[in-house]
C-alpha cells in the first residue's frame, strides 16, 4: 500500500503542477490581451479625440455677427413653425486667404458673390434653396461697418449688404425683405469650396455647349465632364461668356451644379463612410465661418443629420421671382406678387414647386397643388 501510494503520489503532484501551469499562462495571456485591447482603444479613443478636436477647431464663430443681431432683435421676424429651419448660405469672394490671390487682388473687402436661403420644412419632408440675386436692388438697413462706423439705411444692390456689414447686415436685409427668420448661416470663400469639390473626388456634369472662358481659366468640352475644384469654381463664377451674361443665367449654373453635388455626396454613401466623410469634414470646416450656434462638429451634425435623408427629388432649387429693374436693366428688381407668394411659403412651411426639364412637381409630394417656380431638383442633377 505504501509502495502503492508512494508511486501515485508523484505522479499526481506532476499533473496537478502542471494544470497550474498551463492555467498561469492562459490567465498571463488574457491578461495581455486585454491590456493590448485597452492600449488600442486608448490609441483609438486618442486618435479619435485629435481628429473631432481638429475638425471643432476649424470652424470660426461669428461672434461679431451674433452680438449684431443680438442688438437688433426685437425688429427681426419671428420663427412660424416649429422644427422648420432657415440657412443663409453666403459665398464670400474673400481673396485674403490661401490659394485665393488667383482670383483678383485682395481689396480689403469682402462681397457676397453667391447668397442662397436655404429652408428646411419641419420633418426634413424637403429641402428648398433660394438664390438672391446679387445685383437685387434693396432696402439695406443701418448696419455696423469692420471701421465701428455705422451706415445709414439706404437702397442699394444686395451684394452692397455684405460688403459694408457682413454676414449680420446680410441677415438683417434678406429677413427685411423676406420676413423669414434666419436661423443660422455659413459663410464659406473660394478656397473652401475648391477642397469641398476635390475632397468629393470631382462632381459630374453634362454640358450642352463647350466652355472657353478665359476670365474665369476654363476650358471644357461639350458632354460629359467631371470637374475638379478649380473647374468648378470656374464654371459657377463665369459670366461674360456662357449663356446671356447675366446673373440670373450664372444662378441657374450654379443651382444644377449644387444639384449634381448633392447627387455626388449621396449616391457615394459619403456621409455614412468615415474614410470618405473626413476629408470631406476637413475640406467643409476649413474655410467655413458659421454662427456660434453651428460653430462645432456637433452642431453641424445635427444640421446634416437632417437632411441626410432627404430624397434628391425633394431637394429643390430656384431662383427667387425676379426682372431686370426699372430704371436700370443690369439691376433686378422683384417680380410681384410671385415673390411675396414664395417667402410666405417659406414663412409658413408650405410646398412650393419647381419647374425643370421634367415638368413641374411639389417638394414634399402635398397633393394639393403648389406655386410653381422656375428651378430644377437634385434628381435632375445627374447625366443620365
Amino acid at each position: 500500500m505504501s509502495d502503492s501510494a508512494g508511486t501515485l503520489g508523484p505522479g499526481a503532484g506532476s499533473s496537478a503542477s502542471g494544470d497550474g501551469l498551463i492555467r498561469r499562462r492562459r490567465r498571463r495571456r488574457l491578461r495581455l490581451g486585454a491590456a493590448g485591447l485597452a492600449t488600442a482603444a486608448a490609441v483609438a479613443l486618442g486618435a479619435g479625440w485629435v481628429v473631432y478636436a481638429k475638425l471643432d477647431g476649424n470652424i470660426t464663430p461669428d461672434e461679431a455677427a451674433a452680438a449684431e443681431l443680438a442688438r437688433y432683435a426685437k425688429e427681426r421676424p419671428t420663427s412660424l413653425v416649429k422644427d422648420a429651419q432657415n440657412i443663409l448660405l453666403i459665398g464670400s469672394d474673400s481673396r485674403s486667404g490661401s490659394g485665393n490671390g488667383r482670383y483678383g487682388r485682395d481689396s480689403g473687402t469682402e462681397r457676397s458673390d453667391t447668397t442662397i436661403l436655404l429652408h428646411l420644412a419641419a420633418g426634413r419632408r424637403s429641402a428648398t434653396a433660394v438664390s438672391l440675386p446679387r445685383d437685387l436692388m434693396v432696402d439695406v438697413p443701418a448696419c455696423l461697418r469692420p471701421d465701428g462706423d455705422r451706415t445709414e439705411p439706404m437702397f442699394a444692390m444686395f451684394n452692397h449688404a455684405f460688403e459694408t456689414g457682413g454676414s449680420a447686415c446680410t441677415i438683417r436685409t434678406v429677413e427685411k425683405l423676406t420676413g423669414v427668420r434666419i436661423d443660422h448661416h455659413m459663410v464659406v470663400d473660394f478656397h473652401g469650396f475648391k477642397d469641398m469639390v476635390d475632397a468629393v473626388d470631382g462632381v459630374r456634369m453634362c454640358l450642352a455647349e463647350p466652355i472657353h472662358d478665359k476670365s474665369a481659366k476654363l476650358r471644357l468640352p461639350k458632354g460629359e465632364v467631371t470637374l475638379d475644384g478649380e473647374q468648378a469654381l470656374g464654371y459657377v463664377r463665369a459670366r461674360k461668356s456662357l449663356g446671356n451674361g447675366s446673373d440670373t443665367d450664372r444662378m441657374d449654373r450654379q443651382q444644377r451644379f449644387l444639384a449634381a453635388l448633392v447627387n455626388k455626396v449621396q449616391s457615394n454613401d459619403v456621409l455614412l463612410n468615415p474614410v470618405k466623410l473626413y476629408p470631406v469634414l476637413d475640406a467643409a470646416t476649413s474655410s467655413l465661418t458659421t454662427d456660434p450656434d453651428l460653430a462645432s462638429l456637433r452642431g453641424l451634425y445635427e444640421l446634416v443629420r437632417g437632411v441626410r435623408d432627404i430624397p434628391t427629388e425633394r431637394v429643390q432649387f430656384l431662383t427667387v421671382p425676379r426682372e431686370s429693374y426699372v430704371y436700370n436693366a443690369n439691376r433686378d428688381q422683384l417680380v410681384e406678387p410671385a415673390a411675396e407668394k414664395l417667402f410666405e411659403r417659406l414663412r409658413t412651411d408650405r410646398p412650393v414647386a419647381v419647374t425643370g426639364p421634367s415638368g413641374a412637381r411639389p417638394a414634399d409630394g402635398a397633393a394639393t397643388p403648389a406655386p410653381t417656380f422656375r428651378g430644377n431638383t437634385a434628381a435632375e442633377g445627374t447625366c443620365e
